[in-house]
């Protein structure tokens, strides 16, 4: 954000010009001379060949995803004058530093970019660093770990930038620019292993680099070279960029593309796969399927995972993991009481839900399990069909009168962490929750929590089928989508208590399923969820839930009823299939939920009225959306609501037919194709001029038929004598016609406009009865 609306609660956090052998001659002598003659080589000389467009898009590309990394974190700014710095130090330093030695200093720049980077995070994580656990961490960033995990990763960002923005500079100037465009994609490189870079920059960094390449190659033949090989090197680059639109080529990366047509995910697997990123899709759909079931005395949501740092279009979990131990999982601050859980898995799991918050994990899981900086659980290796584990877990049991007087006394380190946005994000989400916080007559962080909670629910409809975000995610929930479902919600309420300096953060895992006995709960994959932890001075973490139950559970149902009906496997266990347990209970997490209980007085937000402008406004207790049925219900394949009808282009699904354009085009020419169409265009069609004009054009016209049909005219040849030779052979007298009208109108007193009609009149006669279709794209060169 670039203005905050104000901290009302609490700290915000920080959120060519010559030939390529007059080039490598002049390179040589500057190698001799140790130094030589600054003038050689300038920034003017380097980007008048073609080949420093590719340089300069590689170069965004790596700079682009910097940039990025600090927007998310804090320091944009700051990067944007550092790279200023660094190329105009570059392109200077480029007209006389020998490359050995620009090279080294490059290495010595990384070298104290990382000391920097040590440096720069706090001593107790320093002491984690040693030999073994570096080699890891970097063959993890190899494997799709983000960097927007690393500790300090605002500050590793800028440690680093200046090492690749300098030695790309450096070698543009020096005109190498193959090599300069290389470095440049090998930076980006990275950022596609890491899962950073997404699939459109990692595409520009390979069209960048074929450029510079292939420009390069192309210089020693000069300008006349480069222009008669653009089509090459147009086709190469479209090519690249089709087929990298629609094919991965990084296993393990931190995205899974979702190619069009296919089924869209479950919600499921978006949201507790337990990965360290969660990403926000488009349309979803619901699996029925059981994954495990709960022996309790209560119910409750079965926590997953939480998540503290949004990019605006993800969720990333920063922190290591440790294994766990006996006592590793601290018991939360303020009163609590004890949940014992035992959790029975239906088939391949790989999470451990629990209540939060959880304390101690017994069984066999607890032998390779591994607590999350978050104080989470993750399991080791995954559990397999009827593996069990049991939790015990401290529920927080805060009154609401406790919560709000919790206060806004927040240790440092979850001020910090828990109020990060993006720099990026739109002062209109700030804005808006100033509004809402104000006709709520919220004075508190528990209630300004509850205000953007009933908020939400008011205001947004829940539907599975939405199109994919563009841009930050909780900017388009609020101000451009009319639907979504948990995902949409959770994110939009972080985003909007952070602006007010709320500490907040993203969770997922399931609801408490369908209860099958007294303690008993079957939880199947469509009870997936998202929601929010809100943290609270002397009480810690509290669970809210923006996100409306009744449409939500009512396409559950849906979801279930349709699964039976078909017969599918794995919808049932322990007698879910007979009903729900019909004893009242409680609300899932009542007392510790900020839902529960006495809720303050927000009736200024009127359930079904626009008072912000929205585009529309739902009940939280309406019903299905149209696109919830029954896309949301269904399998997700073949279901009528699949939003085909609805289909907009994105800007990359342009871009891609833009470039596929370019490339048809450009391979046709290649092909000669372009030339032929043309001249068959040409061959086919006359329009009429002047009267000469189009006796001498029908005349070309028949010249170039007959050179398609019988042969070309030879060297040295009369069009008298060309015309008496094709007459003899198959066209006829008719053609001494038009040669005559030719020799009138080009060397006589010219031809009146009946003669030049029968001229063209008679061509087109013997154009339809000489040129079947297919020798019409055939024949010699050009007319003359």
């Amino acid at each position: 954000m670039s203005t905050p609306v104000g901290d009302r609660f609490g700290g915000m956090g920080s959120g060519g010009s010559g030939d390529a052998d007059d080039a490598a001659n002049a390179h040589r002598r500057s190698g001799d001379a140790g130094g030589g003659d600054s003038g050689r080589y300038s920034v003017a000389a380097a980007v008048r060949s073609p080949a420093a467009l590719g340089v300069g898009l590689a170069a965004a590309s790596f700079l682009a995803v910097f940039y990025h990394v600090v927007d998310v974190v804090g320091g944009a700014t700051f990067l944007l004058m550092e790279v200023a710095v660094v190329v105009a130090a570059a392109a200077w330093l480029g007209g006389f530093l020998r490359e050995r030695t620009a090279v080294g200093l490059a290495a010595a720049g990384f070298a104290l970019a990382l000391i920097g980077y040590f440096l720069s995070v706090p001593p107790s994580a320093r002491a984690l660093f040693t030999v073994g656990r570096v080699a890891a961490d970097v063959l993890a960033l190899l494997t799709g770990l983000s960097v927007l995990r690393l500790l300090n990763a605002g500050a590793w960002a800028l440690f680093l930038v200046p090492v690749p923005t300098f030695l790309s500079t450096y070698l543009l100037v020096r005109r190498r620019h193959a090599a300069a465009g290389t470095v440049a994609a090998a930076t980006t490189g990275f950022f596609v292993l890491t899962g950073d870079a997404s699939a459109g920059v990692g595409l520009a960094a390979a069209v960048g680099l074929t450029l510079a390449v292939g420009f390069s190659q192309l210089a020693a033949a000069g300008r006349a070279g480069v222009l008669a090989q653009w089509d090459t090197i147009a086709v190469v680059v479209a090519a690249m960029v089709v087929v990298t639109s629609v094919v991965s080529v990084v296993p393990g990366s931190a995205s899974n593309p979702v190619l069009p047509g296919g089924d869209s995910p479950t919600v499921e697997s978006s949201l507790v796969a337990n990965t360290d990123s969660v990403g926000v899709l488009g349309s979803i759909r619901l699996s029925p399927e059981v994954r495990f079931t709960v022996q309790a005395d209560e119910s409750a949501y079965w926590r997953v995972g939480s998540y503290d740092r949004y990019t605006g279009g993800r969720w990333v979990r920063t922190g290591d993991t440790t294994p766990y131990a006996s006592g590793s999982l601290g018991e939360p601050p303020g009163e609590s009481e004890r949940l014992v859980q035992r959790v029975t898995a239906r088939g391949k799991l790989d999470a451990l839900p629990a209540a939060w918050k959880p304390v101690e994990l017994r069984g066999r899981a607890a032998d390779t399990a591994q607590v999350t900086d978050h104080d989470g659980l993750k399991p080791g290796t995954t559990l397999l069909e009827n593996d069990t584990y049991t939790v015990v877990s401290q529920r927080p049991t805060a009154t609401t009168g406790q919560l709000r007087r919790a206060g806004t006394d927040y240790p440092s380190s979850v001020s910090a962490r828990y109020t990060q946005l993006p720099e990026s994000t739109p002062d209109r989400v700030g804005e808006r929750t100033a509004e809402v916080l104000e006709q709520a007559d919220a004075s508190n962080p528990y209630e300004a929590a509850a205000a953007v909670e009933r908020y939400l629910e008011r205001t947004k409809e829940y539907s599975l089928d939405v199109p994919s975000p563009q841009g930050n995610t909780a900017d388009s929930f609020l101000f451009e989508m009319d639907a979504g479902y948990c995902v949409y919600y959770a994110t939009t309420m972080v985003a909007m208590l952070r602006t007010q300096g709320v500490p907040a953060r993203f969770v997922t895992g399931y609801t408490s399923g369908q209860q099958v006995s007294e303690d008993t709960y079957v939880v199947r994959g469509l009870d997936s969820h998202a929601w929010v932890e809100v943290y609270f001075p002397g009480h810690g973490w509290v669970q809210f839930d923006p996100t409306p139950s009744g449409p939500r559970e009512s396409a559950e149902q849906a979801s279930v009823e349709t699964a039976r009906e078909e017969g599918a496997e794995n919808v049932d266990a322990a007698g879910s299939e007979n009903g729900s347990y019909e004893t009242p209970t409680a609300t899932p997490g009542s007392g510790s939920t900020a839902s529960a209980g006495s809720t303050p007085d927000i009736g200024a937000v009127n359930p079904g009225v626009d008072e912000f402008g929205n585009a529309t406004v739902a009940t939280a207790a309406g019903g299905l959306t149209a696109d919830a049925t029954p896309a949301g219900s269904g399998s997700g394949a073949g279901d009528d609501g699949d939003g085909d009808g609805d289909w907009t282009p994105t800007g990359e699904d342009v871009a891609v037919g833009a470039a596929a354009l370019v490339g048809l085009v450009a391979g046709a020419r290649r092909l000669g194709l372009t030339g032929r169409v043309r001249r068959t265009v040409w061959l086919l069609h006359q329009s009429s001029t002047d009267p000469n004009t189009d006796a001498e054009r029908a005349f070309r016209r028949l010249e170039y038929l007959a050179s398609i049909v019988y042969r070309p005219r030879r060297p040295g040849e009369t069009p008298r004598q060309y015309v008496e030779a094709i007459s003899r052979d198959r066209f006829g007298d008719r053609v001494r016609a038009v040669a005559d009208a030719y020799e009138r109108a080009r060397y006589g007193n010219g031809v009146d406009e009946a003669e030049a009609r029968r001229a063209v009149e008679t061509v087109d006669d013997l154009i339809r009865q000489h040129a079947p279709v297919l020798r019409r794209l055939g024949g010699a060169g050009a007319p003359r």
